[in-house]
């Protein structure tokens, strides 16, 4: 991915750092809270402070211009209301596909989740807006002139990467360690091929080299 300037929304996010981290050159992550900026940059990467919740499409706009690629790996995190997984889970993934379509960046990758698109099953309350707001998210990124690719991980884990993942339009369910999504990530933004797919996502036996979804 050298010489590819590639958005990070969700820059401090744990998938959104790995990704950083593997990105030889060009990523920027964007961030909300100023207190997070260094430890992007302790990555390699530019940080940019930018509220997705905030902002306005020429803000963002602005910040895409140039770019190759946006990465959508933001999400309100554990902890928080069904309120907020409406505005940054879904209306912050709107906003940036606007501006990117406004910036003239053709290339997103939208970091769901595994049940997106089917109702919640079981859960309670927040899981169920959770669920909405991604598959919201998703049906959004679908009607637009864009080469998006939506990614769909299992249970997310911190365990170390084993670079051996199962990906397909539908896997069993499963869980699947950051560090591979945020491999994955990587294998998709470089194979223009998985444009305009619904991809899921969890541990397997296929080397993540060796892709072919």
């Amino acid at each position: 991915m050298a010489d590819m300037r590639i958005i990070i929304a969700g820059g401090h996010g744990q998938i959104g750092l790995r990704l950083a981290a593997r990105l030889t050159t060009g990523a920027v992550g964007l961030v909300r809270n100023p207190d997070h900026v260094a430890d992007v940059e302790a990555t390699g990467a530019e940080a940019v402070v930018c509220d997705l919740e905030r902002a306005s499409v020429e803000d963002v706009a602005a910040i895409l211009e140039g770019a190759d690629a946006v990465v959508f790996a933001a999400g309100a995190g554990p902890g928080s209301g069904a309120a907020r997984k409406d505005t940054v889970d879904r209306a912050a993934s709107v906003l940036l596909a606007d501006a990117a379509e406004r910036a003239g960046v053709g290339r997103f990758i939208q970091i769901s989740s595994m049940g997106a698109g089917k109702p919640p099953a079981g859960g309670d309350e927040v899981w169920a807006a959770y669920i909405k707001a991604k598959t919201e998210a998703e049906e959004d990124l679908r009607a637009r002139d864009l080469a998006w690719t939506i990614l769909r991980p299992g249970r997310l884990t911190d365990e170390p990467g084993t670079g051996l993942v199962r990906l397909a339009p539908e896997v069993e369910r499963g869980a699947v360690p950051r560090d591979d999504v945020a491999a994955v990530v990587i294998a998709l933004l470089a194979d223009p091929g998985t444009a305009r797919r619904t991809l899921e996502l969890v541990s397997g036996d296929t080397p993540i080299a060796d892709l072919t979804p």
